[in-house]
Order: structure tokens, then sequence, then C-alpha cells
């Protein structure tokens, strides 16, 4: 009987999984990741600029379809959803009024966010969130200074007509991290930085799906409500 009740239970699992891998979106597009080999880099006061980058080919018909403000807003909150699955739910977000929280186990607050910033036009689609403080942030990376960045730009292919490509790039400067200034650069580039890395190379490949998560806010119906898009590192001042 207990042997009957295993073999149940094991082709249970098996019917489950399989129903999720059939419910699981198709990918619509190529995900190929493209980030360079020096996508980490320490500035001489110890802030740290980190770039991970991909190219997603897709027809140019499904790009067209997204390419509006809410999708933008439904990628940003993607981001999110996938920071959360991939580290298995020990990192959860917080949505508040004011911002974002990221939160170990639910209740430790190791990074919080101001609110989000967006900025769109007809080929590039931008969305910041500038980190205000956290225990994963020394006391001198507090207060907005430092960014989380996801850029999209688009362009035609040349390889395969009728295709698009959107370079997508999810960006962190500016961040001062505790690990490194009360530890060690060397840890921090082996724990903490490698993770990021790790879980933004994955959200850059699973978005080959566009299975892009529900907004949680939905404030804008058309590019022209929004400002034109300058990435952070354009605003800052020449030798920073």
């Amino acid at each position: 009987m207990r042997l009957w009740l295993a073999i149940g239970s094991v082709l249970g699992i098996v019917a489950g999984v399989l129903r999720w891998l059939a419910r699981r979106p198709k990918p619509v597009a190529h995900a190929l990741i493209v980030t360079a080999e020096q996508h980490t880099t320490f500035d001489p006061d110890g802030g740290v600029r980190s770039i991970q980058e991909a190219d997603l080919i897709l027809p140019t018909e499904a790009l067209d379809r997204i390419w509006n403000p809410q999708h933008l807003e439904r990628l940003a909150r993607t981001y999110w959803r996938w920071l959360t699955r991939a580290t298995l739910g020990l990192v959860q977000v917080d949505y508040r009024g004011d911002g974002r929280q990221v939160k170990a186990l639910g209740l430790i607050p190791l990074l919080t966010f101001q609110a989000p910033e967006y900025e769109m036009d007809d080929e590039r689609g931008i969305v910041r969130w500038r980190i205000e403080r956290g225990l994963l942030v020394a006391r001198r990376g507090r207060g907005g200074h430092g960014y989380l960045e996801i850029e999209i730009r688009r362009r035609p292919s040349l390889d395969y007509p009728g295709d698009s490509i959107a370079h997508v790039e999810v960006e962190v400067a500016n961040f001062y991290p505790a690990i490194a200034y009360g530890i060690s650069r060397r840890v921090y580039e082996n724990t903490q930085s490698r993770i990021h890395v790790i879980v933004t190379h994955g959200f850059l490949r699973r978005l080959a799906r566009l299975d892009l998560a529900e907004s949680k806010v939905g404030r804008f119906a058309t590019i022209d409500e929004l400002p034109e898009p300058v990435r952070a590192r354009e605003r800052e001042p020449a030798g920073r």
C-alpha cells in the first residue's frame, strides 16, 4: 500500500510539473546576453557601477504592441517579481506610495528605493529607482544619489527582416555597498555583486517570454505624458 501511495505521489508531482510547463508562456523573442566583460567597476571613492545587458530579437509587430508606458511600468514590475522568484521568496518587495523596500524574509530592510521615475519616447524607455537607504548601503551612499535603472532601446534588425532588437540594460550606479566598506571589496565582489549579476542575467533571459507582470500603478496612458529619456549618468557632471 505504501509503495502505491509513493508512486501515486510521484505521478502527481510529475503531472503538476507537466501542467506548469504547458501553461508557461512560450518564448516570443530570442534573448542574447551581451554584458561586457568589465561589467562592474569601482569609482575612485568606492562607488560601484554595474551594467548587465541583453539584446531581445523579436518580431517588430510584437515590439510595437508593447511600446507604451503601460508596458514600461509592467517591465519594472517584472524585475521585482523576478527578484522574489529567483531568491525563492527569501527576498520580497514591499510596494509603498513613496517607493519600494526590498526585505529579507519579509522583515529585514535590505534596500529602500524612492518612487520610480519614468521617461520614454519612440526609441527609448527608462525607469529609475533612486537608492534612499538600507542595510546593504553604506552611510555615504544614502539619500538618493545612487540608483537602479532599466533602459530599453529599440532598433531594426539588420540580419532578420521583419524583426527588431530591443536592447535592455540594467544599471546600478553610485552604489556604496556596506559590505565593501565594512568588510572588504573582495568579499562584496564574491557575494552580493556576484548574486546581483546572476539574478539580473536571469531576468534578462526571462524577458524573451514577454511575460510581463501587471503593474500596481498604471499612471500613464501615452508616451507624450512622459519626459524625454535621459540616462542618469548622462546628467552627471564631467569628471564625476
